[in-house]
């Protein structure tokens, strides 16, 4: 028996083939949707950890004791965007730990892909910031809030213009 709105058969759960998905059961769809997310997460989290573990040796330098209080302004806030970036990317990882074999890895695909996307923006903070200091340490330049736009504005291009004009302009659903 198929259910024609969602292109399921309802006796073995699996995708009838419509084109609306690949012919896999609600649980093989979570398990996939969670292996592509950990890979996803495998490659942000490492990049934040390097850049948090620096961040967070910065302030025993010597050159440290010598920034201005609004130097040492932005230095905080970059280390406390960059540990709560690091707590969002680690945190799918503790919530599947948590409800792992209680038959929720639909929902656990969910919030996970939240807490990921969260830590995405986080990290975005994050890099925006460190670049802001670092820019503002290396050239006492009223250039620096131009350049730190720019990078932000390529981060932004990158990370989420072109991924939603490519969402948008192959979605299936426009080619009906």
């Amino acid at each position: 028996m198929t259910d024609g709105e969602n292109g399921r058969d309802t006796a073995s759960g699996r995708d009838t083939g419509n084109g609306r998905g690949r012919d896999e059961t609600t649980e093989e769809r979570a398990d996939r949707q969670w292996q592509d997310l950990m890979q996803e997460i495998r490659v942000v989290q490492t990049g934040v950890q390097i850049l948090l573990g620096f961040l967070l040796t910065v302030v025993f330098t010597p050159r440290f004791e010598s920034l201005g209080s609004t130097d040492k302004s932005i230095y905080i806030l970059t280390v406390v965007l960059g540990s709560l970036a690091t707590g969002a990317l680690i945190a799918p990882v503790s919530f599947h730990r948590i409800v792992s074999g209680r038959r929720l890895k639909h929902r656990a695909v969910v919030w996970a892909s939240r807490l990921t996307f969260l830590g995405i923006i986080l990290l975005l903070a994050t890099l925006t910031s460190a670049l802001f200091l670092i820019l503002r340490v290396a050239t006492d330049d009223a250039l620096v809030p131009w350049l730190v736009g720019g990078v932000l504005a390529w981060y932004l291009l990158c990370w989420f213009a072109l991924p939603l004009w490519a969402r948008e302009r192959h979605d299936p659903k426009n080619d009906e």
